[in-house]
C-alpha cells in the first residue's frame, strides 16, 4: 500500500520548525506543547502534530507523561554536570585515538558554522556544534562509542540552548573550536587530550 506523501511531508517540515524553536530557546523548558493549540498555530491537522511531536519526544527533545502535554525538559546545572562526567571519558577516548589528523566531516562542520550569520537562529550553531563534535567521535571507528555518545545527544544539544548567552559573539564560538581541532591534529596525544579536557572545561563550565 503507499502511503500519501503530504502528511510525512507536513509531519517532517513541522517537527524542523518546533526543533528550531527549542533549541533557539525560544520555547522555554518547562513549556508545554499542548496538540491542539500547536495545530492552530500551524494550521495544521492534530494527528500531524501528534507524529511530530512524537518525533520529538523520540528524539529527547520533548517528553511525554501520561495525561500530559508533551513539554521541553529542563535541563538543571546538575543535569550538565553529569552529563559532562559521562561525556568526558568519552571524548578522551576520541582524543587519544584521533591525535596527530584531521578530521574532514569535523572541519567541514566548522566551515559550516563560521558562515553562520551572527544573528541567525542559535539553533542552526548548535546543530553545527553537534556535528562537529559527533564527526571527531565517528571518527575513532568504534561503533560502541558512537552508540554511547549518541545516548547523549539530545541531552547534549537541550544543554548547548543554555549557552546561548555565553557565546553572543559567534566568532568566540568558532575560534574555540578552530583551537580545539588544530590541537587535536597537531597532537602529540598528551596534547590532544589535555585540549579535550580543557574545551570542555571551558564551555560546559560556563554556565
Amino acid at each position: 500500500m503507499t502511503l500519501p506523501l503530504r502528511p510525512v511531508s507536513t509531519v517532517g517540515a513541522l517537527a524542523d520548525a518546533l526543533r528550531g524553536r527549542v533549541l533557539s530557546g525560544e520555547i522555554e523548558p518547562g513549556t508545554s506543547l499542548p496538540e491542539q493549540e500547536i495545530a492552530a498555530t500551524y494550521g495544521v491537522a492534530r494527528p500531524t502534530v501528534r507524529e511530530a511531536l512524537a518525533m520529538l519526544v523520540h528524539e529527547g527533545l520533548l517528553r511525554r507523561e501520561r495525561n500530559r502535554s508533551a513539554y521541553v525538559p529542563e535541563v538543571t546545572i546538575s543535569d550538565l554536570d553529569d552529563l559532562m562526567y559521562v561525556r568526558r571519558p568519552l571524548e578522551d577516548l576520541m582524543a587519544q585515538a584521533v591525535a596527530g589528523r584531521r578530521v574532514p566531516t569535523a572541519e567541514a562542520a566548522l566551515t559550516r558554522m563560521a558562515a553562520l550569520p551572527a544573528d541567525g537562529p542559535w539553533s542552526e550553531a548548535v546543530a553545527e556544534h553537534m556535528a562537529l563534535h559527533e564527526a571527531l567521535i565517528e571518527a575513532v571507528g568504534s561503533p560502541r562509542l558512537e552508540r554511547l555518545y549518541g545516548a547523549l545527544a539530545a541531552e547534549t544539544r537541550l544543554g548547548l540552548v543554555r549557552l546561548r548567552d555565553v557565546y553572543t559573539d559567534r566568532e568566540v564560538l568558532v575560534r574555540e573550536h578552530r583551537e580545539l581541532l588544530d590541537a587535536i591534529a597537531g597532537g602529540p596525544r598528551d596534547a590532544a587530550r589535555a585540549a579535550v579536557a580543557a574545551h570542555l572545561s571551558h564551555s560546559w563550565g560556563a554556565h
